[in-house]
């Protein structure tokens, strides 16, 4: 099992704070917002990890994060998006860092309170597919919206105008190695972009994506100043995934 962080982009929604910098480079109080996406891999046992990233910044990470000796890793690996062209775009760029193996994803804007093991314990005991973490909440309409009929997802839609649930799909995915071949079937979206709620409705149509729902508080800390913020308190507060 290898782990992903998706940290490319511009971050315009968060401008002028990224103006010169990446936003997975900006605070959440004591530490860089990439630390605690990669700190959620580590704390779920996984050890060998990528980080893909993009922009003018890309040099930053390295300089940062180094072999990932703060974390009790090695080495890390890395690789460059050379254009803002979706997650699932960026997940491709894994396909020889992967090697045959399954992997998890997070991006590196998401910042959880607790931990994903039990999630990543049930995909190692799952023969093939996907999994994805979801959360209830208050504005469904901001996310990709899974539509649920007991322990199966039917559908999901994205931003949806009319929610069929409360359910969010958090930026943590689990794939076989088949993701690279769905990838590669993809037609950017209106936006010019791989969607990975493509890749997820993909695995629902051959039946073999599951979920996990995840228990304690999430946020998407990129997505806005006020979430930025949000993620800052909540951190100082509270703490979150630390080793």
């Amino acid at each position: 099992m290898k782990g992903l962080v998706l940290a490319g982009g511009l971050g315009t929604r968060l401008f002028p704070l990224t103006k010169i910098t990446n936003k997975h480079l900006l605070p959440v109080y004591d530490r860089p917002m990439i630390f605690y996406p990669i700190q959620t891999l580590v704390n779920a046992g996984i050890k060998d990890i990528m980080i893909v990233t993009g922009g003018n910044n890309a040099g930053d990470f390295l300089r940062l994060l180094g072999n990932g000796k703060n974390f009790g890793l090695k080495h890390l690996n890395y690789t460059f998006q050379e254009k803002e062209g979706g997650i699932a775009e960026a997940v491709g760029l894994a396909e020889h860092f992967a090697e045959g193996d399954r992997l998890v994803i997070i991006l590196g804007d998401n910042i959880i309170e607790g931990n994903i093991i039990s999630a990543v314990n049930e995909f190692k005991k799952q023969k093939s597919g996907a999994k994805i973490m979801i959360k209830r909440v208050k504005n469904p309409c901001d996310y990709g919206v899974a539509e649920l009929k007991g322990k199966k997802i039917l559908n999901i839609v994205e931003k949806p105008r009319k929610p069929k649930s409360n359910y969010a799909v958090l930026g943590i995915y689990m794939y076989d190695q088949e993701v690279f071949d769905i990838i590669k079937t993809l037609k950017p979206s209106k936006r010019g972009e791989l969607e990975i709620t493509d890749v997820n409705n993909a695995y629902i149509e051959k039946g073999n994506l599951t979920y996990s729902i995840l228990d304690g508080y999430w946020i998407d800390a990129g997505a806005s100043i006020d979430s930025l913020l949000e993620a800052n308190n909540f951190v100082a507060k509270n703490g979150a995934n630390h080793t």
